[in-house]
């Protein structure tokens, strides 16, 4: 995985101002590191489609946030993210964790079925989306920042693996 302090300074050249989602294992670093540094403000939230609710209201009202959540927490927010950044067309981006990447049985099927669901739904959606396993690949983070600007959609960096 990439390097967490790698994602959080490419957050930073972003200009985010606040980081909203619910921490995982593989984000855990990351929020880790913006709660030590401060300059983006951190909100957790009960249920990751708060973070969307509250993302929509951070950007009407003059901020910039990106949404952190695990891929079971994304298809848990279906409505929120329906009724709120796509309905109100927020160009706001998220990073979902990709539980269960790298987990297929001898057969190549997924061992987790949410691993199954994840892509199938973002291009269900029209939603475009990024892998980001490593440093090489932290160009995801402004692309989907200027791929959301352009649709004034969300845009998503699925994050594989563990943020170390």
């Amino acid at each position: 995985m990439a390097s967490a302090q790698k994602i959080v300074d490419a957050l930073k050249k972003q200009n985010i101002t606040h980081a909203v989602g619910v921490p995982d294992n593989g984000s855990a670093r990351i929020y880790e590191l913006l709660r030590a540094d401060q300059e983006i403000e951190v909100i957790t939230v009960t249920r990751e489609g708060e973070a969307f609710a509250i993302a929509a209201g951070l950007y009407v009202g003059g901020k910039k946030p990106v949404i952190i959540i695990q891929n079971t927490g994304f298809l848990e927010s279906g409505d929120a993210i329906r009724g709120t950044v796509i309905n109100m067309q927020v160009p706001v981006v998220v990073l979902i964790g990709y539980r269960g990447y790298h987990n297929r049985d001898a057969d190549g099927k997924w061992v987790d079925s949410v691993a199954a669901f994840l892509e199938p739904t973002l291009k269900a959606w029209n939603l475009p989306y990024y892998f980001l396993e490593s440093d090489d690949e932290l160009f995801t983070i402004e692309w989907a920042y200027r791929k959301s600007a352009e649709t004034s959609l969300p845009a998503a960096v699925l994050l594989i693996g563990h943020a170390k």
